[in-house]
Formats: C-alpha cells, structure tokens, sequence
C-alpha cells in the first residue's frame, strides 16, 4: 500500500512510517507531496493519507497522527507501542512536549535529523528508524518492569 503525507517529515511524519512498517503494512510504500497535495495523491495511487489536514490518519480528538493509527490498527494491547506513543505524542504536540519526561529529548533529535537531511524524507526514516526500534525496546521493557 502507499501512504501519502506532506514533504519535509519530522516528528510524527517520520513515527509514523516507522510504526506502520513494523506493525500495520511491512510492504508500505512512502510518498512525501506538498501540503495541498496529499489528498489528491492518496486518491490517485489508491492509498492512504496521514498527518495531514483532512487525512485518513491524521490528528483528531488532541491526539497525534501515530495515537491515531496506534488506536484504529487496534495496537493498544501492546504496552510498548501505547508508552512509545505518548513521546511520539509529547514530542509532536507542542503543547503537550512535557507531558513525558522522553518529549524534549525526542523532539530535538527528530527536529536534528530534519535540519541535517531536510531535502530526503526517506532518509529520515532510514536514518531514524534505528532510534524508533531501540525507544520501543525501552518502552516495552520498562512497561514489563
């Protein structure tokens, strides 16, 4: 499937391919578009859209495009992914960044990556992923604890 999303990926645009990788679609394919675009790509690739105004999986009811798909994938029974999800949140909900303690640090690394490779979106998440698999780690670790 090809998942559709604005250009220029940082928090949650990155979270997101990270966590639908891994546990929603191993096959899923990335297409980053301008803002007004992402709608209209999604349509005509036959995909779907996310984190973007009027996406499928986007931010809804206070929580962040990676909640969304935590809750609609029916992932919530993974205490690892619900505690990742709070940093992912924290880090990408201004308003909420010290929700958890993780939400600052988890921000500035994904604000790093976007300033060291804003042109690539793809490499983003080639680059990240890595520290998404090591934080989910924690996660589950420290919920087994």
């Amino acid at each position: 499937m090809k998942w559709v999303t604005r250009e220029n990926a940082n928090v949650d645009r990155i979270a997101c391919p990270w966590l639908i990788k891994r546990f929603i679609d191993p096959e899923a394919e990335f297409i980053f578009v301008g803002r007004d675009e992402v709608l209209e790509v999604a349509e005509r690739e036959g995909g779907k859209s996310y984190d973007a105004p009027g996406a499928t999986y986007t931010h809804r009811d206070g929580k962040c495009s990676f909640d969304v798909l935590v809750e609609d994938f029916g992932l919530t029974t993974d205490a690892g992914l619900v505690r990742l999800a709070t940093i992912v949140h924290a880090a990408d909900v201004q308003q909420d960044i010290d929700s958890v303690p993780e939400g600052r640090g988890l921000s500035a690394i994904a604000h790093g990556f976007a300033l060291l490779h804003s042109a690539d979106d793809h490499r983003k998440i080639e680059l990240e992923s890595p520290m998404y698999d090591a934080l989910y780690a924690w996660c589950r670790n420290e919920q087994a604890a």
